[in-house]
Parts: C-alpha cells; structure tokens; sequence
C-alpha cells in the first residue's frame, strides 16, 4: 500500500482544481537511480494505466507505480509541506536507509 496524507491530499485536490484535472487523472509515482543519496522520487499526474501497474486507492487519491518501484514504495506515505522552508511533496518511507536533506533522494 502507498498511503496519502492529509496535506498532500489537500494539495492534490488544489492542483486537480486549478489544472482541470478530472478524477480519471491519478498519481504516478516510481523510483529511478539519481539523487545525491541513490535512488530518487518522481511524481506525476497521469491517465494511462500501464500492464503491470500496482494500483492503490487512499482517501479517495489513486496512487499508480510500476512493479520495481513498489518494492522500494511499500508502506510509504505521499506528505507535503509548504510554506517558505517547505520541501513540496515528500514521502515518508519507511524502507529508506538514509535520505538526502531535500527529501527528493533515498537509499536503501
């Protein structure tokens, strides 16, 4: 499972409003190599279901990545923090062994 949390829920919503997003749009996220720490996050609105996608539905906000990024995505929670010192989207992983200061990069 790839949990939402309240404020990226928020801020989903935002942007879906503001680019007139419909609700046909989800979250792709997957894991790529890159970053300062290893591994880095890549978030994206997307419509286009791929053969071997893991669906996932939290709070209403479908969360879609492929297979390899799952199992370093497993049990992690999409977060966002705004404001002046705010990292943006983030997400709070649990099977991250260090991650850089930004929140953008990972190892494991």
């Amino acid at each position: 499972m790839i949990h939402v949390a309240e404020s990226a829920l928020e801020k989903i919503n935002q942007i879906r409003h503001s680019e007139n997003l419909d609700l046909q749009h989800f979250i792709r996220v997957s894991v790529t190599s890159g970053g300062c720490s290893g591994l880095s996050y890549n978030m994206e609105f997307d419509d286009t279901i791929q053969p071997n996608d893991q669906i996932f539905e939290d709070k209403g906000v479908k969360v879609v990545t492929d297979l390899k990024s799952f199992l370093y995505l497993f049990d992690s929670t999409l977060e966002f923090s705004g404001g002046l010192e705010g990292k943006g989207f983030y997400f709070s992983n649990p099977n991250a062994s260090r991650t850089c200061g930004c929140g953008e990069s990972f190892s494991v």
